[in-house]
């Protein structure tokens, strides 16, 4: 194998087709593959090779990368691909799967030969698209030196937790911390669903705050895109964030503990989907503070 592996890119939504135009601007052969054909079509325009089934798409790959919607997604594509994996081959699973399937998808990688991590990534579109995403991966050493251009690619760091990617250390990390985005998410969008129900300008609330410990960027940036109207493209949607909450409850209830926020954020954001928010930005669980679908945006 040579120093630049040639990498499959299994799943071309926001976060997988932002990931697969920075492997490629960094020099690594690309193919990639999405159910939807079309979504991945653009790819081709950075030199990335288009295919039409994911067996297409791993043959004689290095590298398999996996960015799919959930851990099930994930092993369905694997399945089909399997005919055409490469033993010795590197999977890096990227999917937020939770830590219910991590094992299964183990499995799966050292049925087919495979070397296995488990490596979800932190951040959403924007960090995506300029290769600044942090990878939280768990592996063995010896195909570490072969993701290094891959992860050097798509993150501005790697945080190694472990060298059993079957042990879903790097799985349980990813959702510890989307357990806190997720939250501050749905507290920012009540914080303005009260603003506006007691006639409080969000701004007066702003400035309440500004430079103290309750402050935070992130607060202001979800805050904005509801006061803005800019709640598409989604950096995250709602849909995956209800998908993210409830792995996150199903992890504390298979760990013994009881997530009462990440329960009711999950149905925040199902509500805000039920009222066809899925597809925008996850701040739109604002919405699911009303009772109609069109909801009321706070002035600002």
């Amino acid at each position: 194998m040579t120093d630049k592996p040639t990498v499959a890119v299994l799943g071309t939504g926001i976060m997988g087709a932002a990931m697969a135009r920075n492997i490629a601007r960094a020099g690594l052969g690309v193919r990639a593959w999405n159910r939807t054909r079309e979504k991945a079509e653009p790819l081709a325009s950075d030199g990335i090779r288009v295919t039409g089934t994911p067996a297409e798409a791993v043959e004689g790959a290095d590298v398999v990368l996996t960015m799919l919607y959930d851990g099930n997604t994930a092993l369905d594509v694997m399945r089909e691909a399997a005919p055409a994996l490469r033993s010795g081959a590197v999977w890096a699973q990227c999917t937020t799967a939770g830590t219910g399937l991590v094992a299964d998808l183990a499995g799966f990688a050292a049925e087919h030969g495979l070397v296995f991590y488990d490596a979800p990534v932190l951040g959403t579109r924007q960090p995506a698209e300029a290769g600044q995403l942090t990878v939280l991966a768990a592996g063995p050493e010896e195909g570490r030196e072969t993701l290094a251009p891959v992860f050097g690619a798509v993150g501005v760091r790697t945080v190694w937790t472990g060298d059993d990617g079957a042990a879903g250390s790097a799985s349980r990390l990813k959702l510890v911390a989307n357990s806190w985005v997720l939250a501050v998410t749905a507290a920012a969008g009540e914080a303005l669903a009260l603003a506006k129900a007691l006639d409080v300008d969000p701004q007066d609330f702003f400035a309440l705050i500004e430079g103290g410990p309750l402050d935070m960027g992130y607060l202001r940036a979800k805050s904005g895109l509801v006061l803005d109207g800019k709640l598409t493209p989604a950096s995250f949607a709602v849909g995956t964030a209800e998908k993210d909450a409830r792995l996150i409850v199903e992890a504390g209830e298979q760990g013994g503990v009881r997530l009462d926020v990440a329960a009711a954020t999950a149905e925040r954001f199902a509500r805000a989907a039920a009222q066809g928010h899925a597809d925008e930005d996850m701040a739109a669980a604002y919405f699911a503070s009303f009772d109609e679908s069109s909801g009321d945006r706070p002035a600002g």
